[in-house]
């Protein structure tokens, strides 16, 4: 057994650590009391948003994306075949990434990236990647930061009503909803030449969440619902506590700027997993895994960027991570442990969307599957992550758990999402 298992073994980083059915079954067990009122790690926050709804050709809507580092509007309609048609794209820097914001100098930002936008529509959707409790208005309030945003004064705030007095514009009518539910819209847009049992949103980018159709009278903490109806809830998974976290991880959690939040998303999410792999190579080092451990004594924290590439086996990534060895048992066992967290990334992922798709108590007929829209660079592009997800998503949803499912990718879905919310809401 080589030195980058017997390590993973002792700290328990492999996907051979996890559980999967327990990891799923505590993950149910949270959205219930999370359903319910009671105290849980996952919010489920109703959003009032339908996932059924008739749109309109030839009405504009400007359609607005604030996600993990980057903010995006455009002018969306549907045209006389009811094509999505999306125009004038513009894109700016998410504000309170770089440097800390007073709420003034936040919501002045976002409203000056909107002022050619002002006279386009009265109806704005705006897709609001972060953990807000949407009002029956469809206005919503920021519960929380995620993904290191730095913002404090913003906390509390009734986003729409904050950015629509900043842009001077307070009778504009604003559906906000969080990014999963935008791209759930957007699938089921994209596809709706065929006929799917029910519809989940997943993103996993710099962070991670999910969204799924819940009956109304499942949602007991809520009054006043149509009992007949249904409705989008955002988990919020990202924050899940249910699953087994290592010392590993608790060392690099106590590094983030919010320690012991989201601690679900700082186990493979692309904002943090290039932190997690950095923490656990240093760790290794000191535990004498490595044949010249003092290269990483001055080794900064390496961005999921750099972490990949150096999977990948791409050329600049040797002025980063493999530049510092000589030996080249140690680039070997820096891959072996790098691909170790990715396969446990993958499995719990995996746990996360079975738990959801087993929620919903469809999908049991192979010609009515759910159809999952996920979005997100890291989910897609992380070296080996989707087969391995896929596999451990497959062998779960078999035998007494059988579901059947389709997973598809759409352009811009953020932002269509966020425009088909605007027009049918």
């Amino acid at each position: 057994m080589s030195k980058a298992i017997d390590f993973l073994n002792a700290h328990k980083m492999t996907a051979d650590s996890i559980n999967m059915k327990e990891v799923v079954n505590a993950f149910l067990s949270e959205m219930g009391k999370g359903l319910a009122g009671e105290e849980s790690s996952l919010l489920m926050l109703p959003t009032y948003i339908e996932a059924d709804g008739e749109v309109k050709a030839n009405d504009p809507v400007v359609a607005v994306d604030a996600g993990g580092t980057n903010f995006r509007a455009a002018k969306v309609y549907f045209d006389e075949n009811l094509k999505l048609v999306t125009e004038n794209i513009q894109k700016g820097k998410m504000p309170g990434v770089d440097e800390e914001l007073s709420k003034e100098a936040f919501f002045e930002t976002l409203a000056g990236y909107l002022k050619d936008y002002k006279a386009v529509s009265d109806k704005i959707g705006f897709c609001f990647s972060y953990a807000a409790e949407i009002f029956p208005n469809k206005d919503g309030k920021l519960l929380e930061w995620s993904k290191e945003i730095k913002a404090p004064e913003v906390v509390g705030q009734m986003i729409g009503h904050e950015l629509l007095a900043a842009m001077g514009a307070p009778e504009k009518q604003m559906v906000l909803m969080n990014d999963t539910v935008s791209t759930l819209l957007a699938g089921k847009a994209a596809r709706a030449v065929k006929s799917y049992d029910t519809y989940i949103g997943f993103i996993l980018g710099t962070g991670t969440n999910t969204s799924y159709i819940e009956a109304n009278k499942n949602i007991t903490k809520t009054d006043g619902l149509d009992m007949e109806g249904n409705q989008i809830i955002n988990i919020e998974s990202g924050a899940f506590t249910g699953m087994p976290r290592t010392d590993i991880d608790l060392a690099f959690d106590s590094t983030t700027k919010n320690p012991g939040r989201y601690a679900f998303e700082k186990m493979f999410a692309g904002g943090y997993f290039g932190g997690l792999c950095t923490t656990a190579l240093k760790t290794a080092a000191k535990e004498g895994v490595f044949a010249e451990p003092e290269v990483f004594e001055a080794l900064g924290e390496l961005s999921t960027e750099q972490i990949n590439k150096y999977v990948y086996g791409i050329e600049d990534a040797k002025n980063v991570l493999p530049g510092v060895f000589t030996h080249e048992s140690d680039k070997l066992v820096a891959a072996e442990i790098i691909d170790a967290l990715i396969d446990r990334a993958a499995k719990l992922v995996a746990a996360n969307i079975a738990a959801v798709i087993l929620k919903t108590g469809k999908a049991k007929n192979h010609e009515k599957p759910v159809l999952m829209t996920i979005e997100g660079t890291t989910f897609y592009k992380l070296h080996g992550f989707r087969p391995l997800f896929e596999k451990y998503l497959k062998n779960f949803l078999s035998g007494e758990n059988q579901r059947y499912y389709e997973i598809v990718e759409v352009e811009n879905s953020s932002l269509l999402g966020a425009a088909i919310a605007a027009i049918v809401n």
